[in-house]
Formats: C-alpha cells, sequence, structure tokens
C-alpha cells in the first residue's frame, strides 16, 4: 500500500474569471521509503503541492490518502493524523521559526505537541540530545535564539524540529537554496544519512536538478500547475520524453556545452488564463510554434491520453523519443 495516494488534485485560490488553479488534476504515488522529487519553473505550482499535503492550503478538488485513510482537508483528529506523520522543512530556516523562542524552546514546543495526551511522557532531556544527534549540533545552541546562529545550523533546527514529531514523511521545500553553496553539500548529505538511518520517505522539492538528482529515484515534472512527466530520475536525466523536461535540463550550465540545445519560444502564459489543449504549446519548440500542422496541441489536452511507458508517463502529443545507444542525446 502507497503511504501517499495524490489523486487528482486541485487547488484553486479566488473565483470567478480572476480565479487561480495553483495546483491542476495532479496525482501521485508515494511509495513507503521512496524519495520523489517535483520540479518546475516559479509558479508551477510545487510549493503549494507541498502545502496541500500537510493541509496548510484547502484543496478544491481531488483526494489525498495517507496510510489509507482520506485526509482531504481534514479537520480535528484526521488534521492530527496528518501531521503526525508529515511534517515539512521549508526554504527560509530563519522565517520559519519564532525569533523570540530560544532553539531549546523551540524543540521543546515541537516534542510537546507529540506528546500531547500522553500522561507521563518521561524527561524530554534525552529526546532533545537525540534530535541534536540527527542532526550533529551541540548543546550549545539550545540557549541561543534563531539570530544568533548561521544559516546552515538554523535549517538543522528546522529539519531536527520536523523530525521532533517522528514523521514517516519529510517534505523538503527548496531546503538548500537559502543556503552558501559550501554549506549545502553538508545539508544534502545529512539528509541522505537521515532517510538512510531512520528510514524516511521524502517529497523533495527544488529547482535545483542537482538537488533532485542526489536525493531522489523518481521527479515529477510540472508546468504551470499541471504534471507534464513523471519518470525515474536516472531516466529523465538521460533522455526527458517532454519538451519542458529537456528545455529544463537544457537550461543548466555545463562545462563543455556551448549552446542550450531548446530553444524555448514565446511568453509565459498567464496563469489564471492558461492556454486551452496543451499548455506549453505557445512555448513547445515541436509545437505548432515550430510546426503549423501540429494543431491538435492548441486544441487537445494531452492529459486525456497519457503515454504510459517502460520510461514512465508524459502528456504530450508529440513526446521526444528515447534515444537507442546514442549516448543520452535526445532526437529532433
Amino acid at each position: 500500500m502507497s503511504l501517499l495516494e495524490i489523486e487528482g488534485l486541485e487547488v484553486r485560490y479566488g473565483s470567478g474569471r480572476s480565479a487561480l488553479v495553483a495546483v491542476d488534476g495532479v496525482s501521485l504515488h508515494v511509495e513507503p521509503g521512496a524519495s520523489v522529487g517535483i520540479v518546475g519553473e516559479s509558479g508551477s505550482g510545487k510549493s503549494t503541492l507541498a502545502r496541500a499535503i500537510v493541509q496548510i492550503v484547502p484543496t478544491s478538488a481531488g483526494r489525498l490518502v495517507l496510510d489509507g485513510r482520506d485526509v482531504t482537508n481534514a479537520r480535528g483528529r484526521e488534521l492530527r493524523h496528518v501531521r503526525d506523520r508529515v511534517q515539512i522543512v521549508f526554504q527560509d530556516p530563519f522565517a520559519s521559526l519564532n525569533p523570540r523562542m530560544t532553539i531549546g524552546a523551540t524543540l521543546e514546543e515541537a516534542i510537546g505537541l507529540r506528546r500531547r495526551g500522553e500522561r507521563d511522557g518521561g524527561p524530554r532531556d534525552a529526546e532533545l540530545e537525540q534530535l541534536l544527534e540527527y542532526v550533529t549540533l551541540e548543546r550549545s545552541v539550545l540557549p541561543r535564539y534563531p539570530n544568533q546562529l548561521s544559516g546552515g545550523q538554523l535549517q538543522r533546527v528546522s529539519i531536527a524540529r520536523a523530525l521532533a514529531a517522528r514523521p514517516r514523511l519529510l517534505i523538503l521545500d527548496e531546503v538548500t537554496s537559502a543556503l552558501d553553496v559550501s554549506v549545502q553539500a553538508a545539508i544534502l548529505n545529512l539528509l541522505a544519512h537521515l532517510r538512510e538511518t531512520l528510514g524516511l520517505t521524502y517529497i523533495c522539492i527544488s529547482h535545483d536538478l542537482s538537488v533532485i538528482g542526489y536525493l531522489c529515484e523518481t521527479v515529477m515534472v510540472l508546468y504551470l500547475g499541471q504534471a507534464v512527466e513523471l519518470s525515474s530520475c536516472a531516466e529523465l536525466f538521460a533522455a526527458p520524453r517532454h519538451p519542458y523536461s529537456r528545455t529544463l535540463l537544457d537550461s543548466v550550465p555545463q562545462v563543455h556545452r556551448r549552446v542550450i540545445d531548446a530553444v524555448v519560444g514565446g511568453d509565459v502564459p498567464d496563469p489564471r488564463r492558461p492556454p486551452p489543449g496543451c499548455r506549453f504549446h505557445p512555448r513547445c519548440p515541436r509545437g505548432p510554434l515550430a510546426h503549423p500542422e501540429r494543431t491538435v496541441c492548441r486544441t487537445e489536452d494531452p492529459h486525456g491520453a497519457l503515454a504510459v511507458g517502460a520510461h514512465g508517463t508524459v502528456a504530450c502529443h508529440f513526446p521526444l523519443e528515447v534515444p537507442a545507444g546514442d549516448g543520452g542525446a535526445v532526437r529532433p
């Protein structure tokens, strides 16, 4: 049984003509112990999806099933069930911590929330020691305030606070993007170690494909709130099938490459008024922009006939072909 099942999830802000559908019909199954990456441009719906999973924002359609229980727009005990099993680590650790609380008080509060309802929880000092050991911090940080710690230390505190709930699923929302490059590697190594030792399941959200490649086995690509490709990391990085996925990969600087292989045309559509048919078609190098005869891209949503195969799922009328022994190059 999947740990988390997301079925046709929709998150809508506002109503009427000005409504913004930030997440539109996204489906994803996350198995216990897996690590799934979610990538896409800013505004693609990555962080909104994460917040919907932990019930920070309500969903307007679809289902969320956690441990076999429907927790869509949970309240009361059902919401507690979600928060006990799913925790999120945010991008900016300083903004996510209370500046008026010491680190020790922050962690003790998180432990207390998990223990609520227990008559005798025993001393908390041992749990504090365990949390500090998990994230390799000294006890000297406990009496300090967030503004007295470095960015890397603060992110370790945020991770420790999430672990205090003893979750099964940890959502990592751009956890390294606010850190110096020298600190990012240490945090990634820590997260990889914690997943192995604690048996955690990860959903990693990042615009940095190298982070996804290091932490995840599976990756889902979002564009304007919709999932356009779902594949293993190895297969996506070697041979993406959706033109947008190809564009994301080609936008990453590489030492020996002089030009970007896939050039995107057109302007980014208004997310409040997405184009009909395939939402990527006004920018797609394989759609009517380059091939006027491919009018189906303008009129039919490719999600109605997903291409499913050994290389994953792709929502595209004209997906890129999987190369055969040509070093991972994608055929035009």
